[in-house]
């Protein structure tokens, strides 16, 4: 809390908050980063893997396995969501799990999960693509921003 804001307290507020701050539970943070890396690091390993087998037994390119390998990694998310697991591993891995792009996966489906006793359409439809209408509104516009860069510097003879 700022000094300025500490000023305005109550002398019975200020004793609350250095009452709170001597209870409050100090958090691991460089632990809780290394765990969030390791968990993250895994899920990418795993899609490496997952892409690696597309391009092996598919004859995919570098290229052409990405799409593939981002939705089943989204489906296995989604399937792991459902039977309780991810939870699980999202309450070790912290923000491990939530960066990669199974952490949209398993926003989507506990959406649904968490609404299905208001119905399909009114429940699981309307409410798991809340954050999926939010983080698709903010991918198109920042594919849009930064095609619109790549536009200018490309007339400007830049790249």
């Amino acid at each position: 809390m700022s000094n300025n804001k500490k000023k305005q307290l109550t002398p019975v507020q200020q004793e609350y908050q250095e009452l709170q701050k001597k209870h409050e539970t100090k958090r691991p943070i460089v632990r809780n980063c290394i765990k969030a890396f390791l968990v993250g690091g895994l899920i990418c390993l795993i899609g490496q893997l997952i892409s690696t087998f597309y391009i092996y037994y598919f004859n995919f390119t570098d290229s052409t396995a990405g799409n593939p390998t981002v939705g089943t990694l989204v489906f296995i998310a989604m399937l792991l969501t459902g039977f309780g697991v991810y939870d699980r591993i999202a309450q070790f891995g912290g923000a491990g799990t939530a960066v990669p792009v199974t952490g949209f996966g398993n926003a989507i489906i506990s959406a649904a999960i968490e609404h299905r006793t208001e119905g399909f359409v009114l429940g699981v439809g309307g409410n798991m693509f809340k954050l999926a209408g939010s983080v698709i509104l903010f991918g198109v516009f920042s594919a849009f921003v930064i095609s619109l860069i790549k536009t200018i510097f490309i007339q400007w003879g830049g790249f």
